[in-house]
Protein backbone atom coordinates (compact mmCIF):
# COMPACT_ATOMS: atom_id res chain seq x y z
CA UNK A 1 0.00 0.00 0.00
CA UNK A 2 2.85 2.40 0.80
CA UNK A 3 4.38 1.78 -2.61
CA UNK A 4 1.13 2.53 -4.42
CA UNK A 5 0.60 5.67 -2.32
CA UNK A 6 4.07 6.96 -3.15
CA UNK A 7 3.51 6.30 -6.85
CA UNK A 8 0.20 8.18 -6.78
CA UNK A 9 1.71 11.09 -4.86
CA UNK A 10 4.14 11.89 -7.70
CA UNK A 11 1.53 12.93 -10.31
CA UNK A 12 -0.57 14.60 -7.61
CA UNK A 13 2.41 16.72 -6.57
CA UNK A 14 2.82 17.79 -10.19
CA UNK A 15 -0.84 18.85 -10.38
CA UNK A 16 -0.85 20.82 -7.13
CA UNK A 17 0.71 24.28 -7.66
CA UNK A 18 3.70 25.28 -5.56
CA UNK A 19 5.13 28.67 -4.75
CA UNK A 20 4.24 31.65 -2.60
CA UNK A 21 0.74 32.19 -1.27
CA UNK A 22 0.17 34.77 -4.00
CA UNK A 23 1.16 32.30 -6.73
CA UNK A 24 -0.95 29.47 -5.32
CA UNK A 25 -4.11 31.54 -4.91
CA UNK A 26 -3.67 33.08 -8.36
CA UNK A 27 -3.52 29.57 -9.82
CA UNK A 28 -6.71 28.60 -7.97
CA UNK A 29 -8.43 31.75 -9.24
CA UNK A 30 -7.48 31.11 -12.89
CA UNK A 31 -8.52 27.45 -12.76
CA UNK A 32 -11.94 28.36 -11.38
CA UNK A 33 -12.31 31.22 -13.84
CA UNK A 34 -11.42 29.11 -16.90
CA UNK A 35 -13.55 26.12 -15.88
CA UNK A 36 -16.47 28.34 -14.88
CA UNK A 37 -16.30 30.16 -18.20
CA UNK A 38 -16.19 26.92 -20.19
CA UNK A 39 -19.11 25.42 -18.27
CA UNK A 40 -21.08 28.63 -18.71
CA UNK A 41 -20.46 28.64 -22.46
CA UNK A 42 -21.57 25.00 -22.80
CA UNK A 43 -24.70 25.39 -20.66
CA UNK A 44 -25.84 28.68 -22.17
CA UNK A 45 -25.00 27.51 -25.70
CA UNK A 46 -26.99 24.30 -25.22
CA UNK A 47 -29.90 26.28 -23.79
CA UNK A 48 -30.02 28.64 -26.80
CA UNK A 49 -29.66 25.73 -29.22
CA UNK A 50 -32.69 23.99 -27.73
CA UNK A 51 -34.64 27.24 -27.61
CA UNK A 52 -33.98 27.66 -31.33
CA UNK A 53 -34.62 24.00 -32.15
CA UNK A 54 -37.99 23.86 -30.40
CA UNK A 55 -39.07 27.41 -31.17
CA UNK A 56 -42.70 28.13 -32.02
CA UNK A 57 -43.33 28.26 -35.74
CA UNK A 58 -40.39 26.09 -36.77
CA UNK A 59 -42.52 24.28 -39.34
CA UNK A 60 -43.46 21.37 -37.10
CA UNK A 61 -46.96 20.81 -35.77
CA UNK A 62 -47.43 19.10 -32.43
CA UNK A 63 -50.69 17.66 -31.20
CA UNK A 64 -51.52 16.97 -27.59
CA UNK A 65 -50.34 13.37 -27.91
CA UNK A 66 -46.79 14.46 -28.73
CA UNK A 67 -46.41 16.77 -25.75
CA UNK A 68 -44.61 15.32 -22.68
CA UNK A 69 -46.79 14.52 -19.70
CA UNK A 70 -46.05 15.30 -16.09
CA UNK A 71 -43.33 12.93 -14.82
CA UNK A 72 -42.53 11.61 -18.27
CA UNK A 73 -38.93 11.56 -19.49
CA UNK A 74 -38.61 13.60 -22.73
CA UNK A 75 -38.23 11.45 -25.83
CA UNK A 76 -35.08 13.24 -26.99
CA UNK A 77 -33.35 12.44 -23.73
CA UNK A 78 -32.28 8.97 -24.84
CA UNK A 79 -34.34 7.35 -22.07
CA UNK A 80 -32.38 9.19 -19.42
CA UNK A 81 -28.90 8.58 -20.90
CA UNK A 82 -28.28 12.25 -21.61
CA UNK A 83 -29.38 13.20 -18.10
CA UNK A 84 -27.15 10.52 -16.57
CA UNK A 85 -24.21 11.58 -18.74
CA UNK A 86 -24.58 15.26 -17.86
CA UNK A 87 -24.84 14.52 -14.13
CA UNK A 88 -21.92 12.09 -14.33
CA UNK A 89 -19.63 14.54 -16.10
CA UNK A 90 -20.66 17.33 -13.71
CA UNK A 91 -19.91 15.14 -10.70
CA UNK A 92 -16.48 14.18 -12.07
CA UNK A 93 -15.57 17.81 -12.76
CA UNK A 94 -16.80 19.09 -9.39
CA UNK A 95 -15.21 16.30 -7.33
CA UNK A 96 -11.90 16.62 -9.21
CA UNK A 97 -11.92 20.36 -8.63
CA UNK A 98 -12.63 19.90 -4.92
CA UNK A 99 -9.83 17.35 -4.53
CA UNK A 100 -7.36 19.54 -6.44
CA UNK A 101 -8.27 22.66 -4.44
CA UNK A 102 -8.09 20.75 -1.15
CA UNK A 103 -4.64 19.41 -2.02
CA UNK A 104 -3.51 22.92 -2.94
CA UNK A 105 -4.77 24.39 0.32
CA UNK A 106 -3.12 21.56 2.26
CA UNK A 107 0.20 22.70 0.81
CA UNK A 108 -0.47 26.30 1.83
CA UNK A 109 -1.63 25.42 5.35
CA UNK A 110 1.09 22.79 5.74
CA UNK A 111 3.72 25.51 5.69
CA UNK A 112 2.02 27.24 8.65
CA UNK A 113 2.95 24.62 11.20
CA UNK A 114 6.25 23.31 9.83
CA UNK A 115 9.53 24.55 8.43
CA UNK A 116 8.85 26.16 5.03
CA UNK A 117 10.06 24.01 2.17
CA UNK A 118 11.87 25.13 -0.97
CA UNK A 119 8.55 24.68 -2.81
CA UNK A 120 7.52 28.17 -1.71
CA UNK A 121 10.02 29.58 -4.19
CA UNK A 122 12.68 30.63 -1.67
CA UNK A 123 15.63 28.42 -0.77
CA UNK A 124 16.00 30.09 2.62
CA UNK A 125 15.56 27.53 5.40
CA UNK A 126 15.79 30.17 8.15
CA UNK A 127 12.46 32.02 8.19
CA UNK A 128 11.87 35.26 10.02
CA UNK A 129 9.55 34.46 12.95
CA UNK A 130 7.40 37.25 14.37
CA UNK A 131 5.01 36.95 17.32
CA UNK A 132 1.93 38.99 16.42
CA UNK A 133 -0.71 40.10 18.92
CA UNK A 134 -4.01 41.77 18.13
CA UNK A 135 -5.64 44.13 20.60
CA UNK A 136 -8.29 46.83 20.46
CA UNK A 137 -7.47 48.41 18.06
CA UNK A 138 -3.99 47.72 16.73
CA UNK A 139 -1.34 45.04 16.19
CA UNK A 140 1.90 44.54 18.08
CA UNK A 141 4.91 42.63 16.75
CA UNK A 142 7.75 40.98 18.66
CA UNK A 143 10.84 39.85 16.76
CA UNK A 144 13.13 36.96 17.62
CA UNK A 145 15.64 39.19 19.43
CA UNK A 146 12.91 40.62 21.68
CA UNK A 147 12.45 43.92 19.83
CA UNK A 148 8.81 45.08 19.76
CA UNK A 149 6.86 47.45 17.53
CA UNK A 150 3.25 48.59 17.43
CA UNK A 151 1.38 49.19 14.20
CA UNK A 152 4.47 48.59 12.06
CA UNK A 153 6.00 45.29 10.94
CA UNK A 154 9.42 45.36 9.26
CA UNK A 155 10.56 42.28 7.32
CA UNK A 156 13.46 41.58 4.94
CA UNK A 157 12.90 41.22 1.22
CA UNK A 158 13.06 37.72 -0.28
CA UNK A 159 12.67 35.87 3.02
CA UNK A 160 9.97 33.56 4.33
CA UNK A 161 8.13 35.23 7.20
CA UNK A 162 6.26 33.11 9.74
CA UNK A 163 3.67 34.81 11.92
CA UNK A 164 2.57 33.40 15.27
CA UNK A 165 -0.71 35.16 15.92
CA UNK A 166 -2.79 35.58 19.07
CA UNK A 167 -5.03 38.17 20.74
CA UNK A 168 -4.97 40.02 24.03
CA UNK A 169 -8.71 40.62 24.31
CA UNK A 170 -11.35 39.59 21.73
CA UNK A 171 -11.33 37.69 18.45
CA UNK A 172 -9.46 39.43 15.65
CA UNK A 173 -8.41 38.25 12.21
CA UNK A 174 -5.05 39.23 10.76
CA UNK A 175 -5.10 39.99 7.05
CA UNK A 176 -2.36 41.10 4.66
CA UNK A 177 -4.12 41.46 1.27
CA UNK A 178 -0.87 41.97 -0.63
CA UNK A 179 0.43 38.53 0.39
CA UNK A 180 -2.93 36.71 0.66
CA UNK A 181 -2.52 36.21 4.42
CA UNK A 182 -5.60 35.69 6.58
CA UNK A 183 -5.56 33.97 9.97
CA UNK A 184 -7.51 34.16 13.23
CA UNK A 185 -6.20 35.91 16.33
CA UNK A 186 -7.80 34.05 19.23
CA UNK A 187 -7.31 34.89 22.93
CA UNK A 188 -5.32 32.16 24.67
CA UNK A 189 -4.45 30.37 21.42
CA UNK A 190 -1.77 30.74 18.77
CA UNK A 191 -2.37 30.37 15.06
CA UNK A 192 0.30 30.46 12.39
CA UNK A 193 0.62 31.82 8.91
CA UNK A 194 3.42 32.57 6.46
CA UNK A 195 4.30 34.53 3.36
CA UNK A 196 7.29 35.36 1.20
CA UNK A 197 8.23 39.03 1.50
CA UNK A 198 8.39 40.20 -2.09
CA UNK A 199 8.22 43.65 -3.71
CA UNK A 200 9.83 46.18 -1.34
CA UNK A 201 7.35 48.76 -0.12
CA UNK A 202 4.68 49.45 2.46
CA UNK A 203 1.45 47.45 2.59
CA UNK A 204 -1.62 47.35 4.80
CA UNK A 205 -2.33 44.93 7.64
CA UNK A 206 -6.01 44.90 8.53
CA UNK A 207 -8.46 43.09 10.79
CA UNK A 208 -11.13 40.99 9.07
CA UNK A 209 -13.06 40.25 12.29
CA UNK A 210 -15.62 42.73 13.61
CA UNK A 211 -14.01 43.39 16.99
CA UNK A 212 -15.64 46.53 18.29
CA UNK A 213 -16.31 50.20 17.64
CA UNK A 214 -12.77 50.91 16.40
CA UNK A 215 -12.58 47.90 14.08
CA UNK A 216 -12.48 49.95 10.87
CA UNK A 217 -9.43 51.85 12.14
CA UNK A 218 -7.47 48.75 13.11
CA UNK A 219 -4.90 49.19 10.36
CA UNK A 220 -1.17 48.53 10.63
CA UNK A 221 1.55 48.49 8.00
CA UNK A 222 4.17 46.04 6.86
CA UNK A 223 7.44 47.41 5.51
CA UNK A 224 9.38 45.11 3.17
CA UNK A 225 12.97 46.34 3.06
CA UNK A 226 16.33 45.02 1.84
CA UNK A 227 18.15 42.64 4.17
CA UNK A 228 20.69 45.29 5.15
CA UNK A 229 17.99 47.77 6.19
CA UNK A 230 16.23 45.03 8.16
CA UNK A 231 19.40 44.17 10.09
CA UNK A 232 19.97 47.83 10.89
CA UNK A 233 16.42 48.11 12.18
CA UNK A 234 16.61 44.95 14.28
CA UNK A 235 19.93 46.07 15.78
CA UNK A 236 18.46 49.49 16.64
CA UNK A 237 20.71 51.22 14.10
CA UNK A 238 17.70 52.73 12.32
CA UNK A 239 14.16 53.71 13.29
CA UNK A 240 10.67 53.17 11.91
CA UNK A 241 10.49 56.82 10.87
CA UNK A 242 13.62 56.41 8.75
CA UNK A 243 12.21 53.31 7.08
CA UNK A 244 8.90 55.08 6.38
CA UNK A 245 10.76 58.04 4.89
CA UNK A 246 12.79 55.66 2.75
CA UNK A 247 9.57 54.10 1.45
CA UNK A 248 8.12 57.48 0.47
CA UNK A 249 11.28 58.95 -1.04
CA UNK A 250 12.05 55.92 -3.19
CA UNK A 251 8.49 55.73 -4.48
CA UNK A 252 7.92 52.29 -2.96
CA UNK A 253 4.74 53.24 -1.13
CA UNK A 254 2.37 50.56 -2.41
CA UNK A 255 -1.27 51.13 -3.14
CA UNK A 256 -3.52 49.85 -0.37
CA UNK A 257 -4.84 46.59 -1.77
Amino acid sequence: MIGYASLLSVPLQQLVPRGTRVTVFQNIFWVFLVLGTLVGIVVIGYMFWNAYRYRDGNGKDYDDGDLPQLGEIPKDGGKGRKLFLSFGLSAIIVISLIVWTYGTLLFVEGQDTGQPSSDVGVENKDPVVVDTTGYRFNWSFEYENGKETNGRLVVPEGRVVQLRVTSDDVFHNLGIPKYRVKTDAIPGETTRSWFVAEDPGRYRIICYELCGQGHSGMIAYIHVVPQEEYEQFINNESSLSEISASDDESGRLAAAR
